[in-house]
C-alpha cells in the first residue's frame, strides 16, 4: 500500500456527457471530504458514506460551487487499486473537468503519473503483471478478436498457465537443491526418469507458448500492407473499397496520391494498416519524388504488399520491372479492372516477368504466379474485394482463428522472458542428461524460474515496471 493519495482524470479530454476523476489512496476518502458537499438527505460525505454507493452533491473551491456531480465511494479492499477510491463524475468538457480535477488536487492529492492506477493494482496484488498488460491490450484493441485476447488475458488465462509453468520448474528445482544438500538420499532411477520427464514437459509446454508469439504481435498492433503498382493502376480505389468509406482522393489524372496515407481496416478479425502509396515512376517534380521517396520507405516497413496491375491496360516494362523487383516480398498480386475488357491474364505474369525461380518451381498452385496469390477485383463495382480479404487473412494467419487460442496469446516482452527460460531449462536439461554436477543443473534452473517470473512480475524489477506502466495514458 502507498502513503500518499493520487488523482487524475480517467476519461478522455474533450467534450462530452460526462467526465470522471479518479482518486485512489489511504487519504483519497478526506481528500474527497474537503471538496464535496453532499445535497439531499440521503447523501453522504464520502467518508461516511458505506462501500460501493454513489451520492448526489457539488464540488466546492473556496465555497464557490465548481459543478453538480456524482461521489461513487469504493473501501478498499474490493477496489481496482486495493486501495480507497473515490470517483467524481462530473459535466463534460476540458474546463469543468480540469477544474474539478485542480480542486481535488488542491484538496491533498497529487496528479498521478501515466498507468500509476494500474501499477498500485498490480504491487497491491490486484493483478499480476500479464493482466495489467491486457488492459493496455483492451484500450489500444482494434478488433473484436483483439479484444477478446485481452479478455481472455485479463481474466488471468496466461498468468495461471505461466505460474503452473514457474511452479513445477520451483518444484523441480527444490528437488534437486533438496539432493545436494543431502547427498546421502540417493535418486532413484525411476525419480531420475520423473525429473527428466518434468524438464522436457516444460520444455515442450514453453515451445507451445512461443509458437503464439506472431499471432499475439498481430493481434495487438496489426499487420502493415503496402500498396503498390504504377500511378492509375486503381490503389486509392482500392483502399477505399478495403476500408469501406472513402479516404484517398481518386482521379484519373496520373501521380494523384504524392504522399503516403496510413489507415486501420478490420480485416476477417485482424488489425490491418493499409499504406496507400504514391505511384511507381519516373518523378516529373520535387513533391512526386518526395512522394515515391516515402512509398519505398513504406515498402521497407511493411509486413507484405499489394501490387496493384491494371487488367484493362497492357502490361508495361514498368510492371515487369516491378514484378521481379518485388518477387522475395510477401504480396498479393491485385489483378483490377475485371470489369473492364481484359488486356492479359494471369498467365501473362509468368511468361513476361523476369523469373526468379528455376523453370517448374514458379508456380506451385494453380491460383498463384510467380509464388504469390492472384486477386482479380474491380474497385469500381466492388466485385473481388471479399475474395482479397480472405486472401490477405490467410496470408498473414494460418488455419483458423479459435476461440482457446486467444487465452495464451505472448506478446513481445513475454516472448523474450519465455526463450530465455526456454533456454536455461534446456542446459539444465542436458546438464542432468549428461551427468554433469547438479550444481549446474540447479543454476540453470533458478536462471529459468527468474525469467518465467518475469512475465507475470514476480521477479520485475523498477526499470521493467516504469517501461510496461509508461505505455499507459495518465488516469489509468
Amino acid at each position: 500500500m502507498f502513503d500518499d493519495t493520487i488523482a487524475a482524470i480517467a476519461t478522455p479530454l474533450g467534450e462530452g456527457g460526462l467526465a470522471v476523476i479518479r482518486i485512489s489512496g489511504a487519504t483519497a476518502l478526506a481528500v474527497a471530504d474537503k471538496c464535496f458537499q453532499p445535497v439531499g438527505k440521503n447523501s453522504r460525505k464520502p467518508s461516511e458514506a458505506t462501500s460501493h454507493t454513489i451520492h448526489y452533491g457539488k464540488i466546492l473551491r473556496a465555497g464557490q460551487q465548481v459543478d453538480e456531480v456524482l461521489c461513487a465511494v469504493m473501501r478498499a479492499p474490493r477496489t481496482y487499486t486495493r486501495e480507497d477510491v473515490v470517483e467524481i463524475s462530473c459535466h463534460g468538457g476540458i474546463l469543468s473537468s480540469k477544474t474539478v480535477l485542480d480542486t481535488v488536487l488542491e484538496s491533498g492529492a497529487r496528479l498521478a503519473e501515466p498507468g500509476e492506477f494500474t501499477q498500485r493494482a498490480f504491487l497491491n496484488g490486484r493483478l499480476d503483471l500479464t493482466q495489467a498488460e491486457a488492459v493496455l491490450d483492451m484500450i489500444h484493441s482494434r478488433t473484436e478478436l483483439a479484444l477478446a485476447a485481452a479478455n481472455e488475458q485479463l481474466a488471468g488465462k496466461l498468468g495461471q498457465r505461466i505460474n503452473q509453468l514457474r511452479d513445477g520448474l520451483m518444484e523441480t528445482l527444490a528437488h534437486i537443491e533438496a539432493y545436494i544438500d543431502f547427498p546421502e538420499e540417493d535418486i532413484e532411477p525411476d525419480t531420475g526418469k520423473a525429473f527428466d520427464a518434468r524438464l522436457a514437459n516444460g520444455i515442450v509446454f514453453m515451445d507451445e507458448l512461443l509458437s503464439t508469439a506472431n499471432e499475439g504481435q498481430i493481434l495487438r498492433r496489426g499487420v502493415r500492407a503496402a500498396i503498390v503498382g504504377r500511378p492509375n493502376a486503381g490503389k486509392s480505389s482500392l483502399l477505399n473499397q478495403l476500408l469501406g468509406h472513402d479516404r484517398a482522393i481518386v482521379s484519373a489524372i496520373p501521380g494523384t496520391t504524392r504522399d503516403t496515407i496510413e489507415e486501420t481496416a478490420n480485416i476477417r478479425g485482424l488489425p490491418v494498416v493499409f499504406i496507400d502509396t504514391a505511384g511507381l515512376r519516373e518523378a516529373h517534380d520535387e513533391l512526386e519524388l518526395e512522394g515515391i521517396r516515402r512509398s519505398r520507405e513504406s515498402l521497407a516497413r511493411a509486413d507484405f504488399i499489394l501490387q496493384v496491375l491494371d487488367a484493362s491496360e497492357p502490361l508495361t516494362a514498368h510492371d515487369e520491372n516491378y514484378l521481379a523487383e518485388f518477387a522475395d516480398k510477401k504480396r498479393i498480386l491485385v489483378r483490377n479492372k475485371i470489369d473492364l475488357p481484359a488486356k492479359w491474364s494471369a498467365t501473362d505474369l509468368e511468361r513476361r516477368a523476369p523469373p526468379r525461380l528455376e523453370p517448374g518451381e514458379v508456380c506451385q498452385r494453380a491460383e498463384t504466379v510467380l509464388g504469390a496469390p492472384v486477386v482479380d477485383v474491380s474497385c469500381t463495382t466492388g466485385q473481388g474485394i471479399e475474395a482479397l480479404k480472405d486472401a490477405i487473412k490467410s496470408l498473414v494467419w494460418s488455419g483458423e482463428i479459435k476461440s482457446e487460442m486467444l487465452q495464451v496469446m505472448i506478446n513481445s516482452r513475454h516472448q523474450d522472458a519465455l526463450r530465455r527460460g526456454h533456454e536455461a531449462t534446456t542446459r539444465a536439461l542436458n546438464a542432468f542428461r549428461a551427468q554433469e554436477p547438479l550444481e549446474f543443473v540447479a543454476l540453470e534452473l533458478h536462471i529459468a524460474v527468474n525469467a518465467i517470473g518475469e512475465v507475470v512480475g514476480k521477479t520485475a524489477t523498477e526499470d521493467l515496471l516504469d517501461i510496461i506502466f509508461k505505455q499507459f495514458c495518465i488516469g489509468k
